[in-house]
């Protein structure tokens, strides 16, 4: 690399990064998971415990039933299902006429007491986001487990008997993520339109599997990545790639802007990566902001200006990254 510094993201920038109205509600339910893959941003796993309380989880109800501006309510973990407070804002988002996007790493259909929930997900017309991060099984296990990939492909043909990928309000899309890497020879995510033709004739050849949308979502390092990089001392070089393929045509796109991201305790972050790297966000006076604070402000419109970090440059590397996928 011909760079031996990372330039700060603000600096990149011809101008800040506003907030528009926020209509985009992402909640991070808790970080307990069944699996526990190498490249999760959470850290999440089967032996974490820390999860949304009851009095949070009654206040982002009334967030939602609220707050008309909000469209979407993402729901993430962890593996959210497993988190309290999980169904209660299915239905509260469902009630309100909101969209409903739950993160799922498909596995946990076939966890005990978790069986119901491929029904449940059809019966809310709830839209499915799953990780699937190669569509050949040894790419999959060595990143998630082993045992995912067998998993994973008899949960996509559960949703399909569910008319999942079929009809028009079943939606279930799949997410791509790169391999970590391992030496110098990065590389940015795939085409996204040509890898998605990949997936889908690879998957209805081979299991008659059907899916919407795929999404390439580059590994930002952050959480396991973050460490798996700075084991290889990787991590600036990382870092320095990702700033040099930077493409200021992706800013005007990044999630961040139309989106606010809660954690587990009530905390409220411009995005999934921020709460992550415990990077808060702020309102105009600088002051940290909670779901409380909103409900007592009566606004969800509290903050000017996105928070940003070093990992900015991996949403905004190639043709950019985000929880839907490339920006441009």
């Amino acid at each position: 690399m011909i760079q031996t510094a990372i330039t700060p993201f603000k600096q990149k920038l011809t101008s800040p990064l506003t907030k528009k109205e926020i209509t985009v509600l992402q909640i991070n339910l808790g970080k307990r998971c069944n699996l526990a893959c190498n490249h999760c941003h959470v850290e999440a796993g089967p032996k974490r415990t820390e999860e949304l309380s009851p009095e949070i989880c009654q206040q982002l109800i009334e967030i939602i039933h609220k707050f008309s501006q909000i469209k979407i309510v993402d729901l993430t973990g962890g593996a959210p299902e497993m988190n309290y407070g999980f169904k209660p804002l299915v239905e509260a988002a469902r009630t309100t006429g909101k969209q409903v996007i739950v993160r799922s790493n498909l596995t946990i259909f076939f966890e005990d007491g978790f069986d119901d929930l491929p029904e449940y997900f059809a019966k809310h017309k709830v839209r499915v986001v799953a990780s699937l991060p190669c569509y050949l099984s040894d790419n999959v296990d060595k990143m998630r487990g082993a045992g995912v990939y067998d998993g994973s492909i008899k949960a996509l043909q559960w949703l399909n008997q569910l008319d999942y990928g079929k009809e028009a309000d079943l939606i279930v899309d799949l997410v791509y993520n790169p391999q970590l890497p391992k030496d110098e020879k990065f590389s940015l995510t795939p085409d996204q339109t040509k890898l998605e033709r990949d997936y889908k004739q690879y998957l209805q050849e081979h299991f008659g599997i059907s899916f919407n949308n795929l999404f390439t979502i580059t590994n930002l390092p952050v959480g396991r990545t973050k460490l798996s990089l700075e084991r290889k001392k990787l991590y600036a070089p990382y870092l320095q790639f990702l700033e040099s393929h930077f493409n200021a045509g992706t800013v005007e796109h990044l999630m961040c802007l139309d989106e606010i991201s809660i954690d587990y305790l009530g905390n409220v972050y411009d995005c999934d990566f921020n709460q992550m790297m415990n990077l808060p966000a702020k309102t105009r006076d600088g002051e940290n902001l909670t779901v409380a604070k909103l409900l007592e402000a009566g606004s969800l419109d509290l903050i000017d200006e996105v928070q940003t970090a070093a990992y900015c440059y991996g949403c905004t590397a190639g043709t950019g990254s985000s929880c839907g996928g490339a920006l441009v």
